[in-house]
């Protein structure tokens, strides 16, 4: 996510950072680099400008150049002006006092409309403990009905629909009144798409907005797409007025153009990203987490709420302690192990934690999900002293494990160096080795 304008901030960070006065020539020089970036990212150039702008008149109105501590004061402003571009402060779902709350979903096909629909689902379920029932109202696509019934039962949730009927409205406003008997909470409607923005489409969206009154009307729009998704949240909103945005495809989007973008311009919150092909991949979008993120400074808030779903506190308090005391081994690393899948990919993971571009101990780093299966059989080839005692192992041992777990040497000799960077990276986390970003916990 963002993987290409992440790379250019640290770049320009360590740059500054290592400068003990930044002078106006150096705050030009970073401003430029960041324009360039920015640009390249497909961001809007009215939003670079007014970036620009912004963090310009405020660096030189705090005199930040004359600043003991320029480069944490130059990272503390880019943050907050972008924050401040991405929308804010975040923007959550106001439920209706009288049951259900209804939810239309509009955009164009290819956007995972219907696939959003059943994660917004298990959001609002996990998150909000709401009943929530769906109403598939495209009735131009089968798939789509099928698709929306396949997914909600593997989250337990009823889909409405009906087959032989082809008013998209009457469909709508029959599955509301059935929903509300059978006590939802909330009702989410997933309307037809088409390939592109025409006036049946819109005509039969702003019919059911005028019939139904929604409480909220969100669009769905493809990060991928840049500045076109840009247009087409434009195009909707003139039409329909929509409340709110939800990005998919985020963890495809190496560049921010949209996301940079949408808010600003269309003056609609983002309310929702998604972020992976799994229903779990779906988060509530919140400016000042992704605008750390981008920047290269991680996303711990977001890490450790996903972290507390997953590790049992005691457990958690026990690992404290050996990572504290280097004694952690391969029992704590196969649970360790098993509790990261639960919580997403590896690689997101990763990308939660601060510089992870710049870190020596993540560069070692690199499990693949595929591999699980693969680390956990080689773990229960050893035998209970090798697990407890990694060193003890040798070259007659490694043999042994690789038999044992149907690998070779060389996957036994990777899982080993795997585990021995991750105990470096937990080391310098309890450590206190990541002083330089301290000043995070102080300003944000």
């Amino acid at each position: 996510m963002f993987e290409f304008l992440t790379s250019k901030f640290e770049d320009l960070f360590f740059k500054i950072k290592n400068k003990g006065k930044i002078s106006p020539k150096d705050l030009d020089d970073a401003l430029r680099e960041i324009k360039l970036a920015l640009l390249e990212a497909d961001v809007n150039f009215s939003v670079v400008k007014e970036l620009l702008e912004n963090i310009k008149n405020k660096a030189l109105g705090e005199n930040i150049l004359e600043s003991l501590t320029p480069f944490q004061q130059v990272i503390k402003i880019v943050n907050e002006e972008m924050t401040k571009i991405l929308g804010g402060g975040s923007s959550l779902i106001n439920f209706s006092q009288r049951i259900p709350t209804i939810i239309m979903l509009v955009g164009l096909q290819g956007t995972g409309k219907t696939t959003v629909s059943v994660k917004l689902a298990n959001l609002l379920k996990s998150k909000y403990s709401k009943k929530v029932g769906l109403i598939a109202a495209d009735i131009y696509r089968p798939a789509a009905i099928l698709q929306l019934i396949d997914y909600s039962k593997k989250i337990n949730c009823e889909v409405y629909h009906e087959d032989n009927n082809k008013d998209p409205v009457k469909i709508a406003k029959n599955g509301i009144d059935y929903l509300r008997k059978n006590y939802s909470d909330v009702v989410i409607i997933d309307t037809a798409g088409r390939l592109q923005i025409d006036e049946e489409m819109m005509a039969e969206a702003v019919s059911i907005k005028k019939e139904l009154k929604p409480h909220q009307i969100y669009l769905v729009v493809d990060s991928m797409s840049g500045q076109e998704a840009v247009n087409v949240a434009k195009e909707f909103n003139q039409k329909l007025e929509y409340d709110g945005i939800i990005l998919t495809k985020l963890d495809s989007d190496s560049r921010g153009g949209a996301a940079l973008s949408i808010n600003h311009v269309i003056k609609k919150p983002i309310k929702f990203i998604s972020t992976g092909e799994k229903i779990e991949d779906f988060d509530i979008f919140y400016p000042d987490r992704m605008s750390s993120r981008i920047l290269g400074m991680g996303d711990v808030l977001s890490l450790i709420e996903k972290t507390e779903k997953v590790i049992d506190d005691k457990k958690a308090r026990e690992l404290e302690e050996k990572i504290y005391k280097n004694e952690l081994n391969f029992e704590d690393f196969v649970y360790q192990l098993k509790s990261i899948k639960k919580m997403g990919s590896f690689d997101k993971i990763l990308g939660m934690l601060p510089m992870m571009g710049k870190n020596k101990a993540l560069k070692g780093i690199n499990i693949d999900d595929r591999q699980l299966d693969r680390i956990e059989a080689i773990i229960n080839s050893m035998t209970i002293e090798e697990r407890r005692h990694p060193h003890i192992i040798d070259g007659g041992r490694k043999k042994r494990i690789a038999g044992g777990s149907g690998t070779n040497v060389s996957d036994v000799n990777n899982l080993l160096k795997q585990f021995e960077n991750t105990r470096q990276l937990l080391k310098q986390f309890s450590g206190g080795g990541m002083k330089s970003f301290d000043f995070i916990k102080r300003r944000f």
